[in-house]
């Protein structure tokens, strides 16, 4: 058994993730300690657009997909995919659009209590000087 899973650390993440040889809850441990902390690195900073909050979602249905398998459908005795809302009651932790929302708004509250004096509170508060370039603005 130890040589099994030690195969199954040394094979990448993806397929980590797939194995069969780890328990459920560790894959959701692996998931929250190695990938949500990449996929969230310096998220307090961004601009989101609608496509990369999608983007995000499908990422986190993707990975929770692979990390809880197919299911048997009862009816048809075949095996599907997980739909969403099977997803959301497997794993209820918030999506990954709302905690990066929620991080924004924590690093905002420490930007407003900084002193004026800072860099980042004058990037935040003051006004841009001088004027806008001609034509299209430029995108986020």
């Amino acid at each position: 058994m130890k040589i099994e899973v030690r195969e199954c650390l040394l094979s990448s993440g993806a397929d980590l993730l797939f194995s069969r040889l780890l328990y459920k809850n560790l894959k959701i441990k692996i998931y929250r300690t190695i990938i949500l902390p990449v996929v969230l690195y310096g998220c307090e900073t961004w601009s989101l657009t609608m496509r990369e909050e999608r983007r995000l979602r499908v990422f986190q249905s993707r990975v929770l997909r692979r990390l809880f398998g197919p299911k048997m459908d009862e009816v048809t005795e075949k095996w599907r995919k997980l739909h969403n809302a099977e997803l959301n009651d497997l794993y209820p932790s918030p999506s990954t659009v709302r905690v990066i929302k929620a991080r924004r708004m924590r690093w905002t509250w420490h930007v407003a209590r900084m002193g004026e004096k800072r860099g980042v509170y004058r990037d935040m508060v003051g006004k841009c000087e001088g004027k806008r370039t001609f034509g299209r603005p430029m995108r986020r």
